[in-house]
């Protein structure tokens, strides 16, 4: 196996840019062989050989201090850096693809917009007892009896007001839809 060749050992080499290249063409096709098999990409394996080469560019020194192969090394920190790149990625969260022209052309955020002044329409024309019954359950998250003690009215009857609450919302909704179409 080639080694690097140094002025005198122990010290960084005449020419640190030479050295490099020397390490780059007898290494760097069996290094990325080696890393694309253990990457999801070209680029991440790409990523992997350039950082393992700046590496041994950053220890040169201790890589020619003797006459070892410098081949193990390269594979022992490609390995590590696969490892923490695979940690890195089960720590981050998933990412969704883009999503497609056509429905990035449908403005979702409009149409929430449009669906709250049409549920808040509705709802002015309920009567107050009505209203109130919904909004303590709905908007504040609170449970029936809850909401029956807040209004001092029996469980009963707040179950009921909610019932007939619900069907005169939907009877708004669907009349404001038809006058809309």
């Amino acid at each position: 196996m080639p080694t690097i060749t140094t002025a005198s050992r122990g010290q960084l080499p005449a020419d640190a840019d030479a050295a490099i290249r020397e390490l780059y063409s007898h290494h760097a096709k069996a290094l990325h062989g080696y890393v694309q098999r253990f990457c999801p990409d070209q680029t991440s394996a790409d990523d992997i050989v350039q950082e393992t080469l700046i590496r041994a560019w950053r220890h040169l020194p201790q890589l020619t201090a003797d006459d070892r192969p410098v081949q193990p090394w390269l594979f022992r920190v490609a390995r590590n850096l696969l490892t923490d790149a695979d940690r890195a990625a089960r720590a981050r969260p998933v990412i969704a693809a883009a999503e497609p022209a056509e429905t990035a052309r449908d403005d979702s955020g409009l149409d929430q917009i449009l669906d709250r002044q049409l549920v808040a329409d509705a709802l002015q024309h309920l009567s107050p007892a009505h209203r109130a019954v919904l909004v303590e359950t709905f908007y504040h998250d609170r449970a029936l009896a809850t909401v029956a003690r807040h209004l001092g009215i029996p469980a009963g009857t707040a179950r009921s007001r909610l019932h007939y609450a619900l069907h005169a919302l939907r009877k708004q909704i669907q009349e404001r839809e038809a006058v809309a179409c």
